[in-house]
């Protein structure tokens, strides 16, 4: 990761928030591979030095980079890779379904309910094939409610 980040160059008087400018590069150096799922990041002091920006910029960064589910933070642990960035653009657009159900009136388990509902050929017309595994009827796992979340 250190090779990208060295490589940054961080425009201060353009129009995108220099977090913003962090978080893409961290995206970037991701998908580049050049740290996997797993991968501990270097620490938040140590990449505003080497970027040359102030700590909570890079920490406001890390926590972009966590709500979209591409970074994973853990007591005593650090800050880690936790997934790629399809997923984490999955996890974008599953948070914007949500708060559009929310603002219809819907809860998490009525559209759980609505998305278990679709039929299963439309993941057989997609073209990119199934979406996911599938699984005997009745041994689906069980959603949890946002309470017991």
């Amino acid at each position: 990761m250190t090779r990208t980040i060295l490589d940054v160059k961080l425009d201060r008087r353009g129009p995108v928030p220099l977090h913003e400018q962090v978080a893409a590069q961290i995206r970037r150096a991701i998908a580049d591979g050049e740290a996997g799922p797993g991968e501990r990041l270097p620490l938040a002091t140590d990449l505003a030095a080497v970027l040359g920006v102030n700590k909570n910029t890079v920490l406001r960064a890390l926590h972009l980079l966590r709500d979209e589910g591409l970074l994973e933070f853990r007591r005593g642990r650090g800050i880690s890779v936790a997934g790629t960035p399809q997923r984490g653009a999955v996890v974008t657009q599953v948070r914007a379904l949500v708060e559009f159900a929310r603002r219809h009136g819907y809860g998490p388990e009525e559209l759980i309910q609505m998305i278990r509902a679709l039929p299963h050929d439309a993941e057989a017309t997609s073209s990119r094939g199934p979406a996911r595994k599938t699984v005997p009827h009745g041994t689906e796992p069980r959603a949890r409610s946002v309470s017991q979340a």
